[in-house]
C-alpha cells in the first residue's frame, strides 16, 4: 500500500526542526569567513589575540590592503593566476566538448572502451603523474613559464565525462533537423550540442576556474622565479616575508576569494537545466 502520508504538509515543529539545522550549518560555514574579513580589518594597533577572541574590530582599518599591494607584487600575483585559469578554463570548455561530443553521439568500435579509460583516469591521483608531467615540461623548455601551469589543466576527464553526459542527454531530433538544414558534424556540435549544454559548461568553467586559481602544489614544483607566482604561492610568501603578520595573510586570503565569488554570484542564474529546446533558439 502506497504511503499516504507523503502528500501530507509538514508540521511546523519539523519545519522549524530543519530551518533551524540549516542555519547552524550556514553559521557554521560563514562565521570562519566573517572572522578572516574582521582579522583583515582590524587596525595595526589592535590585538588581533585577544582573550575573548574580539569577533568585530575595535578600529576597523584598511591598512592591511595597503600594505598588501604597496609592500608586495599582488597585482602581478593575481594577473598570473588570472591568465592562468582564464586560458584553463578557454581550453577546457574547447577540447573537453570536442572529446565529449563522439563519445556521446557517434558509433564506432571501441568507444565505451575509450570512455572507460578516461574515466579511469580520475582516480590517479596527481602525486601519482606529478614528476613524469614534471620531466616531460623541462623536456619541452616550458619548466618556469605560465604554459606548464596551463596546458596540464587543458582538459581533464571530469570535463569530457560531465559533457559526455549532458551531449548524451540532447534529443535526436534536433541533431537530425540540423542535419536537414544541412550541418555538418562539426555544425551539428557548435549549433545543436553546445547551446544545449550551456548549464554544463558554465558548470564545468567553474569548477575549472576555482581549482585552477587555488592549485597550489604544482605552480610550487614547476615555477622558481618569483615574477611568475599564482597568487597561493604569493600568499605563502607573505607568511614568510613578512613575519607572519596574519593581517596581512587574512586580507591576502581575502583577495583571493574576491574574484571566485563574483564568478559564482555572476554566473549562478545560469547553473540551471536547461532546456533542450534552447538549441534551436535563434
Amino acid at each position: 500500500m502506497a504511503d499516504l502520508s507523503r502528500g501530507r504538509p509538514r508540521s511546523p515543529i519539523a519545519a522549524a526542526v530543519q530551518l533551524a539545522a540549516l542555519l547552524l550549518i550556514a553559521l557554521a560555514m560563514l562565521v570562519p569567513l566573517f572572522w578572516l574579513v574582521s582579522t583583515s580589518l582590524k587596525g595595526p594597533a589592535e590585538d588581533i589575540f585577544t582573550t575573548p577572541p574580539a569577533l568585530l574590530p575595535s578600529q576597523p582599518s584598511l591598512d592591511a590592503y595597503r600594505r598588501l599591494f604597496a609592500d608586495s607584487p599582488m597585482l602581478a600575483y593575481i594577473r598570473n593566476s588570472a591568465i592562468v585559469s582564464g586560458l584553463a578554463v578557454i581550453a577546457n570548455l574547447l577540447f573537453c566538448s570536442l572529446a565529449a561530443y563522439p563519445l556521446a553521439r557517434m558509433r564506432f568500435a571501441g568507444r565505451g572502451l575509450v570512455l572507460a579509460l578516461v574515466v579511469s583516469t580520475i582516480l590517479i591521483p596527481f602525486q601519482v603523474v606529478m614528476i613524469p608531467l614534471y620531466l616531460l615540461m623541462v623536456q619541452l623548455g616550458l619548466r618556469n613559464t605560465l604554459w606548464a601551469l596551463i596546458l596540464p589543466q587543458a582538459a581533464t576527464a571530469f570535463g569530457i565525462f560531465l559533457l559526455r553526459q549532458s551531449f548524451a542527454g540532447v534529443p535526436v531530433e534536433l541533431e537530425e533537423a540540423a542535419r536537414i538544414d544541412g550541418c555538418t558534424p562539426v555544425g551539428e556540435w557548435w549549433n545543436v550540442m553546445i547551446p544545449a549544454a550551456r548549464a554544463d559548461l558554465i558548470t564545468l568553467a567553474m569548477f575549472v576556474f576555482i581549482g585552477t586559481w587555488s592549485d597550489f602544489l604544482w605552480p610550487l614544483v614547476i615555477l622558481d622565479d618569483p615574477n611568475l607566482y599564482t597568487l597561493p604561492l604569493g600568499l605563502q610568501q607573505l607568511s614568510s616575508s613578512f613575519s607572519l603578520d596574519w593581517r596581512l595573510v587574512a586580507a591576502g586570503a581575502v583577495v583571493s576569494i574576491l574574484p571566485v565569488l563574483a564568478l559564482f554570484i555572476g554566473l549562478q542564474r545560469y547553473i540551471l537545466p536547461s532546456a533542450s529546446g534552447d538549441a534551436v533558439k535563434g
